[in-house]
């Protein structure tokens, strides 16, 4: 198994928006690699894509409020040999021009970078229109398709520079909210592989993204009531890490998933695939449950929807008794 060392995650540590940690990672992939291009749908300065547009204004365009030819002018790109990366809202990319990345860059399979900022619930105030929550789970279901969830903005300054040398379709999921960075340069990252936070032998809890950390902070409360709970985050949703997964679950016999998004067709509905398939055991899904989010700040909707450590502790106490 892949186990790795960690920051303390009951100390202070510093905040800050994953969707930062892409914008330097972006910076450094042109720095390395001239073929690296990138273009935005009018929200340049929110999905981070600033930097590398000042450090390299001839590679960068400036598509407008247009998603669809966003996606359409990235796989041109690639087509003539370039690695692009076209961010906007995930609310927008992948959710307004999803019929164009089946058509113009998995069909094709061309090597688009497609960034989805400001996903899940704690995007806040901006409402149900803006929280997008089924990106996870359109993106996942595409051939050809790579879907990556960094836990913090270290973790995706890494997975960006990694996106960068991979030659398939890549969907990177970023949030807008800062949150605990708890990752170090030293922990490892490569697109397919899941590791194991905190090692376990009583349930294993599976989160991606920002969760990750909700996750590590319910081990610890689990840690006190007597269960140890291992701890495997999944930066890369699709292709899944099965071999990481099941060794936990063979070791554990019950699993607790946990994601800000829609539990239908994303992690939870991976894992439960998987499980379903080569390893059987009681299973309880994190996320969000068929429903839309709501207008709020960021810290209350994520309690307001049980997406939280105090709800990932309840849910493995309770895989823990069925499994009894």
């Amino acid at each position: 198994m892949n186990e790795v060392r960690l920051l303390d995650v009951t100390k202070d540590l510093q905040i800050e928006p994953t969707r930062k940690g892409f914008g330097r990672g972006l910076k450094r992939a042109g720095e390395l690699d001239g073929r690296v291009v990138a273009a935005c749908a009018d929200l340049t300065d929110s999905t981070q894509m600033g930097l590398f547009r000042d450090a390299f204004p001839e590679r960068f365009v400036e598509i407008g409020i247009a998603e669809q030819n966003l996606v359409t002018v990235g796989a041109g790109l690639a087509a003539m040999g370039k690695i692009p990366f076209v961010s906007s809202y995930a609310a927008f990319s992948p959710g307004r021009n999803w019929e164009q990345i089946r058509t113009t860059i998995c069909l094709n399979d061309r090597p688009v970078k497609i960034v989805g900022s400001h996903a899940g619930v704690s995007v806040g105030p901006d409402g149900a229109t803006h929280q997008m929550l089924e990106d996870i789970a359109i993106m996942r279901v595409l051939p050809n398709m790579v879907v990556i969830a960094p836990c913090d903005s270290v973790e995706a300054e890494k997975a960006t520079l990694a996106m960068a040398k991979d030659h398939r379709p890549n969907y990177i999921r970023l949030a807008r909210e800062g949150t605990p960075v708890f990752t170090t340069l030293d922990t490892p990252f490569e697109i397919g592989k899941a590791y194991v936070f905190t090692p376990g032998t009583d349930v294993t809890l599976i989160a991606t993204g920002t969760m990750t950390y909700q996750a590590l902070l319910a081990a610890e409360q689990l840690y006190k009531d007597g269960i140890h709970a291992e701890v495997v985050h999944v930066p890369t949703v699709k292709p899944l890490d099965a071999e990481t997964i099941l060794a936990s679950v063979h070791k554990t016999g019950c699993v607790v998933t946990a994601e800000e998004g829609q539990m239908a067709g994303g992690l939870g509905g991976a894992v439960a695939e998987l499980l379903g398939d080569e390893c059987p055991v009681p299973l309880h899904r994190i996320g969000m449950k068929d429903r839309f989010g709501e207008s709020g700040e960021p810290s209350e909707l994520v309690t307001y929807f049980g997406l939280d450590a105090k709800h990932i502790r309840f849910a493995a106490h309770h895989v823990v008794e069925r499994k009894r």
